[in-house]
């Protein structure tokens, strides 16, 4: 088994240090504040889900002012929209080719209902960054995504992964190259031991039992997506052949 590559918010001295010796990577959003590291790998995220988003068109050009740094760069996301994929979809398309074009990987960010949504092709990024809601991430539907992105060589990176359990699933059932959390912008120096431990304990013969994967994936239809099937009043077509429209994400 392997062990992703943890990224943290380059915010202190331990961290950059961990981060140029390559035990942990970088992530750096636009509102964060955080200076690209002068050495070791990094990813770009928009910084979409937090409350403080500088908007798509300023987070392009923080992008191109950073496009110097590309080469080490693993992953940057495209504009997303949390927890909804066809609308996330619509959101990050315009801006996939753009941030290829700068010198970066770019990361779409999958989100809630993806499994069901066509509107999307492995071709056009380079990284699957998974985020949506705790219930999908958690879910067969994401976890088989994950594998196949994995399977055809894309990067493969899990959010809001902050527990040694998150990390193992991260691991052993998505096959994820990196993760990421907000341990360590809560508590940097305070949590930099326990997340530093996660890879030996992973690794080591001695680590702790495994759990079942019955324990860490979770069923993505029994209720909390609220995806709900929703008949037509008057079928224009047979029930055996359902169209993507007649679900309603409510």
């Amino acid at each position: 088994m392997h062990a992703p590559l943890y990224l943290a918010p380059p915010s202190t001295g331990r961290i950059r240090e961990h981060i140029h010796a390559g035990r942990l990577g970088a992530i750096v959003t636009p509102s964060s504040g955080n200076r690209v590291p002068e050495e070791g790998w990094w990813a770009a995220d928009s910084g979409i889900f937090g409350k403080e988003y500088v908007g798509d068109e300023a987070y392009m050009r923080w992008l191109e002012d950073r496009a110097e740094f590309a080469d080490r760069c693993l992953f940057a996301t495209a504009p997303d929209v949390p927890f909804n994929s066809f609308a996330s979809i619509n959101r990050s398309y315009p801006y996939l080719e753009r941030i290829r074009e700068m010198g970066y990987p770019v990361a779409l960010v999958a989100q809630d209902y993806m499994e069901v949504c066509d509107w999307w092709d492995w071709d056009d990024f380079d990284c699957l960054f998974i985020g949506g809601s705790t219930a999908w991430k958690l879910s067969p539907a994401a976890a088989v995504l994950a594998r196949v992105a994995a399977s055809i060589c894309k990067w493969v990176h899990l959010g809001r992964c902050n527990s040694l359990k998150r990390y193992r699933y991260a691991a052993r059932v998505m096959d994820a190259d990196s993760a990421d959390g907000t341990l360590l912008t809560n508590g940097p120096d305070k949590h930099l031991p326990s997340v530093l431990r996660w890879t030996w304990q992973l690794l080591l013969a001695d680590a702790p039992p495994l759990l079942d994967l019955d324990d860490l994936v979770s069923d993505p239809y029994d209720g909390r997506y609220q995806l709900r099937w929703r008949p037509p009043a008057e079928p224009s077509r047979p029930a055996s052949s359902p169209d993507i429209e007649q679900f309603t994400l409510l």
